[in-house]
């Protein structure tokens, strides 16, 4: 996923010194030009966007700059930035400034920027606002550092499992709501669709909910210090069952282990697959591949050990106010109109992504969409975030979870496998980079 990256903490904690002196605390009103305050005036913000999300981003952007202007009377400038740059261009705009009042950034990345001291504090225009009440509390987490808040989910997505309705009509196969009736689906479709892959592949965060459902997380903090906990027997759990699909019981072939999200979503949207554990945004992108599968999908939630729903990962993006800004009121508008309201629900409509507001999401969790609604009703009844530590960037640019999952996918011990990835997310996490 595009937010998932690796940080880099040092160089961002290398300029935080340097950010005292810039900026405001979000309690100046003076325009981003420094020409005047309030509402009118001749003001400018700028805003960095991340490209390539909305495929009708012209028309977007142009309904925000009216918005904007009909509620502040101040222009708002859009840039799009590209993913693979953003992050290190907004590392320079920390030190030097020249960089945009409000940016969208990876949840990932918020803690890590939010510790360095670039961004503004955004707890209290929040709470005033009566916003903290809608989040999502998954995305509010993801936003959290020391206590505060940093920015405001914009939008998110979170992952289910897709799969072919007629192969398990075919098969009188009914959606699992337990582990042991996914097991038994597997190798049901193992035995009786031999050209097909029950579910393919090994993603990191499509291993997540079994992590969590089994009551496991990936680590926490004891005395001040993280401390990698996918060694505990209860993570063990979680992932010797996700593995164990692939390993004992067939579901998955050796060479997926390997495979990115895309290539995986291309073995479904090509036939080779009866399951694939996506995002909610590629049922589309499935479909556009393979216009046969338009009445052929489904989705369920990832079920939880016993029934419920699993724990699923909300991954996706926030918008934050740069330190450097000199209005932060002028650009914590602009938070709030992309966030709520028609526009937020827009901009997910769009995207295929969700908003990140309880209010927001009631039109996806209400939707007859069956390709929607089990996603939007894990993320609002079982969302989840990774450990909102500035560092856990840095860990997934390492691939440490891709590469614990590969190991044990190819015949390493699950036990040896998550000894060397809990002790290399400790080092990770408590290294400042």
């Amino acid at each position: 996923m595009r937010w998932s990256r690796s940080s880099g903490v040092a160089a961002v904690a290398a300029f935080g010194l340097l950010l005292a002196g810039c900026g405001d605390d979000g309690s100046s009103g003076t325009g981003a030009t420094g020409e005047g305050s309030g509402s009118g005036g001749a003001r400018t913000i700028t805003w960095w966007v991340m490209k390539g999300t909305n495929p009708d981003s012209t028309a977007f952007y142009n309904e925000v700059k009216a918005a904007f202007k009909k509620a502040t009377g101040a222009t708002l400038v859009v840039q799009e930035v590209e993913w693979a740059d953003a992050h290190d261009r907004l590392v320079r705009a920390f030190a030097g400034g020249g960089g945009p009042d409000v940016a969208e950034i990876g949840s990932t990345w918020t803690p890590e920027f939010a510790a360095a001291g670039g961004l503004v504090d955004l707890t209290g225009r929040i709470t005033s606002s009566g916003l903290n009440k809608d989040l999502l509390p998954a995305l509010k987490d993801s936003a959290t550092y020391d206590g505060k808040q940093w920015g405001v989910g914009w939008y998110a997505g979170t992952r289910g499992i897709v799969y072919r309705k007629d192969i398990f009509a075919k098969h009188n196969l009914k959606v699992p709501t337990t582990w042991a009736e996914l097991q038994q689906v597997v190798k049901t479709l193992k035995t009786k669709e031999p050209g097909l892959l029950p579910i393919a592949g090994g993603s990191s965060y499509a291993a997540a909910p079994f992590v969590w459902g089994a009551g496991g997380d990936f680590a926490k903090q004891e005395n001040g210090k993280w401390v990698g906990t996918l060694d505990s027997p209860q993570a063990r759990e979680g992932l010797s069952f996700y593995t164990g699909l692939a390993t004992k019981d067939g579901s998955s072939s050796p060479g997926a282990a390997t495979w990115k999200e895309t290539q995986l979503l291309d073995s479904f949207s090509q036939g080779k697959s009866a399951m694939v554990i996506q995002g909610n945004w590629t049922p589309k992108t499935a479909v556009e591949k393979n216009p046969d599968l338009k009445n052929k999908m489904g989705a369920f939630a990832i079920p939880g050990k016993n029934g419920g729903m699993a724990p699923t990962f909300l991954g996706g993006s926030n918008l934050a106010v740069l330190k450097t800004t000199k209005n932060a009121d002028l650009s914590w508008r602009l938070v709030q109109l992309l966030t709520t309201g028609d526009l937020a629900t827009k901009w997910a409509t769009q995207t295929g992504f969700f908003p990140s507001t309880t209010t927001g999401m009631k039109t996806f969790t209400q939707s007859n969409d069956p390709l929607v609604q089990p996603f939007a009703k894990a993320m609002t009844e079982a969302g989840k975030n990774v450990p909102n530590a500035p560092q856990w960037g840095t860990v997934e640019g390492d691939k440490t979870l891709t590469q614990m999952l590969q190991s044990i996918l190819t015949g390493t011990p699950v036990d040896a496998a998550t000894k060397k990835a809990s002790d290399a997310i400790g080092k990770t996490l408590n290294s400042g980079g």
